[in-house]
């Protein structure tokens, strides 16, 4: 296949779906996973649908074998993965009083080990082929912010910040890139769920200590998300960047 191929986790909703969205229409073959597989399955016929290539996998992070398999199949059927793109996450409202091991260790079963299995899966082939990016979403909660009720969610996302800079330097040398991205406040199903975080007023009130003015959108991320995995980057590796609308330095 002459197309580039990027592997994207959690391309259901949010994020996850702008990336596919966007890099479809830059020209990749998307190769759509997500645990909920309903929401991952319409990503990937809407992507057909618009003329993109594309295919689907069921895909639940917390497990190496699945992670394993689904880079497997897609390196037997395309060869080299040239972008990996680290979604998938959650967000559960848990205080520190309740906060169990179970609860603590969902999270960052998702979150940081989630990540941390699919690069490792996807590594070896972008080391024999000597080229390869991967990108990881931590979050302005990950580099900046505490978040009352989230340690375990806070704990996780700095973790991918860690991540990223050690993978950076170990698959340096097989010309292998790793980056992250910090969002900021984004227009998600995450972000409107009142249970778990600010909730649709919350949100939009956020938009007031915002430089930008606004909320972000999925695509606002998906969009750095393109640019990270394209030759504009080439020389960019080890880094998060955040996207936030100015929120972090217009605050501090």
């Amino acid at each position: 296949m002459s197309k580039k191929i990027v592997v994207i986790t959690g391309s259901g909703i949010g994020i996850g779906r702008a990336s596919a969205l966007a890099f479809s229409k830059a020209g990749y073959h998307v190769v759509a996973t997500d645990v909920l597989e309903d929401e991952g399955r319409k990503v990937a016929d809407e992507l057909a649908r618009g003329g993109g290539s594309t295919e689907f996998h069921p895909l639940d992070v917390r497990s190496t074998q699945q992670a394993n398999a689904v880079i497997a199949e897609v390196e037997k059927k395309h060869g080299s993965i040239d972008v990996v793109l680290a979604n998938a996450g959650i967000a559960h409202k848990v205080s520190l009083a309740e906060l169990s091991d179970d609860k603590w260790a969902h999270t960052l079963d998702v979150d940081l080990n989630g990540v941390f299995r699919v690069a490792r899966a996807a590594a070896p082939g972008m080391r024999k082929a000597r080229k390869g990016c991967i990108i990881a979403l931590s979050s302005i909660m990950g580099v900046a912010y505490g978040w009352d009720e989230h340690v375990h969610y806070s704990a996780a996302k700095t973790g991918v910040v860690g991540l990223v800079r050690g993978l950076a330097v170990e698959l340096a040398k097989d010309q292998i890139r790793v980056n992250g991205i910090a969002p900021g406040y984004i227009r998600t199903a995450q972000a409107l769920s009142k249970e778990h975080s600010l909730g649709p007023a919350g949100l939009e009130a956020a938009a007031n200590i915002i430089p930008l003015g606004r909320v972000g959108e999925p695509e606002d991320i998906a969009d750095v998300a393109v640019f990270l995995a394209s030759h504009a980057a080439r020389y960019i590796t080890g880094q998060v960047m955040v996207v936030d609308g100015g929120l972090l330095v217009g605050r501090y």
